[in-house]
């Protein structure tokens, strides 16, 4: 994998990520709202990730690179490794959680149904919370990839000096 490609396998990840932290976001903003019915509540979501070819990336406008006369230094082997190991993450959808909801007995409260349950998202903030801290590390040690591979180009630049 050259340099470059790094930087859009990288920029994918931190994509996906953004996303995770978005769905986390929601999930936690909705976690308490209350509904009168099992079809107006709000259920948790969830990103689902997939491994992305270099194929992919490019048809998505990533600045995929063309690696014709990388041949030379890597055995035939290396080479097919390289081209068909995934190069990116994708976020396929965004699935709701079908755990079931959380009613609870409350005959006072406004949303109640006629049986006086009220009906509360299927969202654990614990679960979520750990889920926000995980995808804000994997952000981060993204970032951490993309600023490692600029100091690399930027130190084999000043090689000819």
């Amino acid at each position: 994998m050259s340099l470059q490609n790094i930087f859009n396998v990288a920029g994918s990840g931190m994509s996906a990520q953004s996303i995770r932290l978005n769905t986390v976001s929601s999930n936690i903003a909705n976690a308490e709202a209350a509904s009168s019915s099992e079809g107006e509540t709000y259920r948790a979501r969830k990103p689902i990730f997939s491994a992305m070819a270099q194929e992919q990336m490019r048809m998505q406008g990533s600045l995929g690179v063309n690696n014709a006369g990388g041949g030379a230094y890597m055995s035939g082997f290396e080479n097919q490794a390289e081209q068909s190991a995934s190069q990116g993450v994708a976020v396929k959808g965004i699935v709701e959680s079908q755990a079931p909801l959380q009613p609870r007995y409350e005959p006072n409260h406004p949303s109640a149904d006629e049986n006086g349950y009220v009906f509360y998202p299927n969202v654990n903030v614990v679960e979520e919370m750990a889920d926000m801290i995980s995808a804000s590390r994997s952000f981060q040690m993204n970032v951490e990839v993309m600023n490692t591979a600029k100091t690399m180009i930027q130190q084999v630049l000043t090689l000819g000096q």
